[in-house]
């Protein structure tokens, strides 16, 4: 298993503080997954950055994933695969760490964000079925 302890930067720690009080949503494990999932869900490559691991926030990766840990596994190697990366471990890693902190800093930056609502609406695609009825 490539990834067993994630450690978020200090900076993500603040912005998580931020969603936190936004959301209401209290779990680091929670919002984190969120995160993940927005920063897959975009198309644009990311920026490869070193992230410190500098803050007193960490989780194994049985917290961060729960009951879906290996489905969240498998999509992001299903994102690795789609951006022509190897399935290593250390670039499963580094991506996972990249998507991790692209989704907080893209949350905690939206002005919209202000409540879980906002949370919610954010994340579902703007062309569903279900807003055509």
């Amino acid at each position: 298993m490539p990834l067993e302890h994630i450690r978020i930067s200090e900076q993500g720690k603040e912005q998580l503080i931020k969603l936190k009080r936004l959301t209401g949503i209290q779990n680091w494990n929670v919002l984190c997954r969120w995160a993940f999932c927005l920063s897959l869900a975009e198309p644009t490559p990311l920026v490869h950055v070193r992230i410190p691991g500098d803050s007193s926030v960490e989780m194994t990766w049985r917290v961060f994933g729960g009951h879906y840990q290996e489905i969240y596994l498998a999509l992001l190697k299903q994102r690795c695969h789609d951006d022509g990366l190897d399935l290593s471990d250390e670039i499963l890693t580094t991506q996972f760490r990249l998507h991790l902190h692209r989704g907080i800093a893209h949350l905690s930056a939206d002005r919209r964000l202000r409540n879980i609502a906002e949370l919610v609406a954010r994340t579902r695609p703007k062309h569903s079925l279900l807003s055509q009825e």
